[in-house]
């Protein structure tokens, strides 16, 4: 029996806290450890389409035709050049239109799960990941429909947790009306800066809120980390050597890992 796929959702509408980043760079390194992994591109900004090697300039299929139905996911699906066994939907500038356009369709917070249900009918991967862009819009609304989980990165920065309420709230409103077997699965701080009191300080409220739902691994700021995706690649496999590239590692074998149910609670913030 084929054990069934993770479906995982990175989100956080707070910008800037690494969320594409690590997107990329766990799924690299899960399959890097002989997983079959497929990334979604959901953010029109294409950045994890880029990190991944993937061909998402104006005109190449993407996510954008299969929410408007034109396509299905199978048909747009691009292998990593540099893993084998990692894919990638590309997500392209078109799909900034898609919020708006959206909103006319029937069904439209589903379109992305019907999409995956039809994929996943036919192909197996081990793992979706879900890059969603900074916002709660109906491009993100569409990855946690869709999703079991949800990875949710915090930058250990000031206001940290700031937003994180909403988003929060707004998953709390997904499980209840369109998605009840979706967990809060994982938090993720990244950007940590040892050489910071404060760094320390944000990462322990955090854990102090959120208790076991915390990696244990932080990702650290690192030079590497950002310099990757402009040589069309993950820092797992740019510098895998590098601060950056051994800590997520880890936290991909964390989430790996893991083991939750139905039932997960999260504290509000």
């Amino acid at each position: 029996m084929t054990p069934a796929t993770r479906i995982i959702t990175v989100a956080n509408q707070k910008g800037g806290v690494g969320k594409t980043t690590s997107t990329v760079n766990i799924a690299a390194a899960i399959a890097q450890a002989g997983h079959s992994v497929l990334v979604i591109d959901m953010d029109p900004q294409g950045n994890a389409s880029t990190a991944l090697g993937a061909t998402h300039h104006e005109g190449v299929p993407s996510v954008y035709e299969v929410l408007s139905g034109d396509l299905a996911l199978v048909d747009i699906l691009q292998e990593c050049p540099d893993i084998p066994g990692l894919w990638t939907a590309p997500a392209t500038i078109d799909l900034a239109g898609a919020e708006i356009e959206l909103v006319a369709l029937v069904a439209r917070e589903y379109r992305l799960a019907r999409a995956i249900d039809a994929l996943l009918a036919t192909r197996h991967f081990d793992y979706l990941f879900l890059d969603c862009p900074p916002s709660l819009g109906l491009l993100t609304l569409n990855g946690l429909v869709a999703a079991r989980e949800v990875l949710l990165p915090i930058q250990c920065e000031y206001y940290a947790l700031e937003g994180l309420s909403q988003l929060l709230r707004t998953i709390d409103m997904v499980r209840t009306h369109l998605n009840p077997s979706l967990v809060v699965s994982a938090i993720l701080l990244t950007m940590y800066d040892g050489r910071t009191r404060l760094a320390s300080q944000v990462a322990n409220e955090v854990r102090t809120h959120f208790g076991a739902q915390v990696l244990d691994t932080v990702i650290p700021r690192s030079v590497r980390v950002s310099e990757a995706p402009s040589y069309g690649q993950s820092v797992v496999t740019y510098d895998p050597t590098s601060s950056g590239a051994l800590a997520y590692r880890e936290a991909a074998a964390q989430v790996v890992s893991l083991v939750h149910n139905n039932t997960h609670s999260y504290p509000q913030t």
